[in-house]
């Protein structure tokens, strides 16, 4: 076995360890993760001219991004933070596809910033430990209303 495959093995095994082990929080925290990663990679391989490489990268960013992060979005309960949410995961993803047409360095970027600021706000947030899911407030603190799910169970 080459230490490429090793690494590789290692890699998977690690990532399906830690999806078993994750509550929800994290595997939202997991899926930007994956996204940012996917989008690296694609930016590597414009680098590269290795357009096999990149148009595979955009492609599993683009399923991280609607399969995973959009899809799990609870837009009933989630009120107008999902709302805001689930368009611009649209913008990303129409982004994505216009960088890999064009082989444009900057719309990779500009998608990879907008996903890492959701992730540091996400990570910031802290589920309580009775509180399966993290919760987004639809109005303001003062008027004494429960949160709403922004992701949903699945």
């Amino acid at each position: 076995m080459t230490v490429k495959n090793a690494l590789k093995a290692y890699t998977h095994v690690g990532i399906e360890t830690g999806v078993d082990t994750a509550d929800s929080h994290k595997l939202i925290s997991m899926l930007y993760q994956g996204a940012l990663l996917a989008i690296a990679n694609a930016r590597n391989g414009m680098l590269r001219k290795d357009i096999p490489a990149k148009g595979k990268a955009v492609s599993h960013a683009i399923r991280i991004i609607g399969e995973g992060l959009q899809a799990s979005l609870d837009k009933k309960v989630g009120g107008k933070l999902a709302q805001d949410l689930d368009a611009l995961y649209d913008y990303m993803s129409l982004r994505l596809v216009e960088a890999n047409m064009k082989n444009d360095i900057a719309m990779l970027d500009e998608v990879a910033s907008l996903l890492n600021e959701i992730k540091v706000a996400w990570d910031s947030i802290q589920p309580s430990k009775t509180s399966p899911l993290p919760v987004a407030p639809q109005q303001p603190a003062a008027m004494n209303r429960q949160p709403a799910l922004v992701y949903g169970r699945g």
